[in-house]
């Protein structure tokens, strides 16, 4: 909603003032509600390929555990500066970690919180012995149930 003001009196002179609005309103949306499979699928393929490699996927899973800073990465993996900075570089590009300037060094935190449980429990299906790991394949009794 607008309306015009006379300005500062010289003649001719108008501005424009603009009304606020009393509410702003946001929504959150389910990207599934307007993404296709598809879609969403070649959106977390990059962070996937991200996770892939042995090395990123034990960074991240100290990350996950607590801010880290590049140091503290080399001291846990064994790794030199500059290969924990390689590996860290698409961790930051897929926005899964984030580097926080803490003094003269970085502490790399996870993107956000929720994604750090769900890396540690995919993370213990490594521990897990193969037979557990082939019962966890086998189709349950109910999914059968329901099929049928």
């Amino acid at each position: 909603m607008a309306r015009t003001d006379p300005g500062d009196g010289h003649e001719g002179d108008k501005a424009v003032v603009m009304a606020r609005p009393t509410k702003l309103r946001v929504a959150v949306s389910d990207p599934g509600q307007w993404l296709s499979e598809s879609e969403r699928a070649q959106l977390l393929a990059p962070k996937l390929r991200a996770l892939a490699d042995e090395t990123r996927l034990t960074l991240i899973l100290l990350i996950a555990q607590r801010p880290r800073t590049v140091k503290e990465l080399q001291e846990a993996t064994g790794l030199s500066q500059t290969l924990v900075s390689h590996h860290l570089a698409p961790l930051r590009e897929q926005e899964l970690v984030e580097a926080v300037p803490q003094g003269r060094s970085n502490q790399y935190v996870m993107c956000c919180s929720a994604l750090a449980e769900p890396l540690r429990m995919f993370a213990s299906l490594a521990a897990l012995d193969p037979e557990t790991v082939a019962a966890c394949l086998q189709p349950s009794a109910s999914v059968a149930a329901a099929d049928g």
